[in-house]
C-alpha cells in the first residue's frame, strides 16, 4: 500500500467556515475542521490513498486533478465545504444529532467525513443513534470502518478509537 505523502501545514490557523457554522454552531464547526485536518493530514496536491481513491489536501476525494497542486486556501475552503456537504445528509438521517454535545457531532461527522454519508448513514452507529442509544453508537465506532482493500490499516483504528472517544466525551459532559 501507498504511503501518504503528508506535509507540515503552513502556520496559519484552520477555521471553520460560516455555512459549517450555520449548520452544526460555532463550536462544533471549529472543532470539526480541527480535528478532521488533523486526522487527515494535509497534503497539497493530488494523490492517491491507501485505497487508491485520488485525493487532494486534508482527505478530499471531490474534484481532484490528478498532477494538481493547491494553496493552503484552497485546501481549507475545501476542508469546510465538503464538511458542510457531508453534514447535511449525517444530520437528516440521524436528526436527533443536532440536539447533542459538540464532541459527539464532531464525532459523527469526522466518521463521515472519512467514510462518507451513505456508509455512515447505514451504519450500525447511525441505527444506535436513532434508536436513543448514543452510548452503543459511541462504542461502535471503535469497532468498523478501520480497512481498506482487505487490511486493517493502523491509523484508521487510532482514528476511530479517537471518535469513539471524543463521542463517549461528549456524552458524559467532558
Amino acid at each position: 500500500m501507498a504511503r501518504i505523502p503528508y506535509k507540515t501545514p503552513p502556520k496559519k490557523k484552520i477555521v471553520a467556515g460560516a455555512a459549517l457554522a450555520a449548520l452544526l454552531g460555532l463550536g462544533a464547526a471549529q472543532l470539526s475542521v480541527e480535528k478532521v485536518a488533523d486526522f487527515e493530514g494535509y497534503v497539497p496536491y493530488a494523490y492517491q490513498c491507501p485505497a487508491g481513491v485520488w485525493t487532494k489536501c486534508f482527505g478530499d476525494t471531490t474534484n481532484v486533478t490528478p498532477g494538481a497542486t493547491y494553496s493552503f486556501e484552497e485546501c481549507l475552503a475545501s476542508l469546510n465545504e465538503h464538511l458542510v456537504e457531508l453534514s447535511k445528509p449525517v444530520l437528516r438521517c440521524v436528526p436527533s444529532l443536532a440536539l447533542m454535545p459538540d464532541k459527539v457531532k464532531v464525532a459523527a461527522v469526522s466518521m463521515a467525513y472519512n467514510i462518507g454519508p451513505g456508509a455512515f448513514c447505514g451504519s450500525s452507529v447511525a441505527r444506535y443513534f436513532n434508536a436513543g442509544d448514543y452510548e452503543r453508537g459511541c462504542k461502535r465506532m471503535a469497532e468498523i470502518y478501520t480497512t481498506a482493500k482487505g487490511k486493517e490499516i493502523p491509523g484508521l483504528v487510532v482514528r476511530r478509537g479517537a471518535e469513539s472517544e471524543m463521542c463517549l466525551q461528549g456524552l458524559r459532559g467532558e
